[in-house]
């Protein structure tokens, strides 16, 4: 399915690139991507969506073929991008789904601009990253980054958040949209969106909206994280994909279109 990549200048200084599929009166719905990927995280999941839902993938900052500043990588920045993004296409409140680093950003959305909250949904994400021995020794690995970005790094980073077959073209998709982001993006997603100063997990009780919060059971790098991320959140639910990986979405496109339709169905649409 072939989707119409559009531009938008914000007032925060950069300019975003989304697709977006449903009805323009539907319940609003952000689809944000987690670190070095871009709206084709979402490209499998998209076709399964119902119309009812005006879906909006966005690729974030530095990332695909987006702006990319020298500076402003923390989840705050992040979220003050998808504030202005939902001015500029007329939306006051949406539902924000989010991956990952997406996920990380989706919370703290939800956090600093409540009144445009309608749900979260949040997908093998974790309320802090710097804690887990892996992403430590993932941004240890990022930190000598030099350009251009080794692409057998980079693929064998994506390959390790499947635990199901995906296909070899789509794989080869996310790995090139990965090699767009220069050694300086990554550096800073590390070092500002997943660093200690800037996670939302004291906060998560003071989220009002919503929220469905989904794992793949084997998920090493987000599962021990979930009930706990799911208790915090008081109008969370939690929901586990068994088999499923890091990039759930990925493996299983048509059931958590369909689990996340559902709950937007029964929570927001209204």
């Amino acid at each position: 399915m072939n989707y119409s990549i559009r531009s938008v200048d914000l007032p925060t200084g950069v300019t975003l690139q989304y697709v977006e599929k449903g009805d323009p009166e539907g319940v609003p719905a952000v689809l944000l991507h987690g670190a070095s990927d871009s709206w084709r995280s979402y490209e499998l999941v998209l076709p399964h969506l119902p119309d009812w839902i005006r879906a909006i993938a966005v690729t974030q900052r530095g990332h695909g073929d987006t702006s990319r500043p020298s500076a402003g990588y923390r989840t705050r920045d992040f979220a003050a991008d998808i504030a202005a993004l939902l001015d500029a296409v007329g939306i006051r409140q949406a539902v924000i789904v989010g991956h990952c680093m997406g996920g990380y950003v989706a919370q703290r959305f939800a956090i600093e601009y409540p009144e445009r909250t309608r749900g979260l949904v949040l997908a093998a994400t974790r309320s802090t990253w710097y804690d887990h021995p892996d992403i430590r020794a993932l941004a240890e690995a990022v930190a000598g980054f030099e350009d251009p970005v080794d692409p057998a790094f980079v693929r064998e980073f994506q390959l390790s958040t499947l635990a199901q077959p995906v296909s070899p073209q789509y794989v080869e998709t996310v790995v090139a949209e990965s090699l767009k982001l220069p050694a300086r993006v990554w550096r800073s997603l590390f070092d500002e969106c997943l660093a200690p100063a800037d996670h939302p997990a004291a906060e998560l009780g003071f989220i009002g909206a919503p929220a469905l919060v989904v794992c793949g059971d084997r998920d090493s790098l987000a599962l021990n994280q979930q009930e706990g991320l799911a208790a915090a959140i008081p109008a969370a639910v939690l929901k586990t994909y068994p088999g499923a990986g890091h990039a759930l979405h990925w493996e299983q496109p048509m059931l958590f279109a369909t689990d996340v339709a559902a709950w937007i169905d029964r929570e927001c649409r209204n």
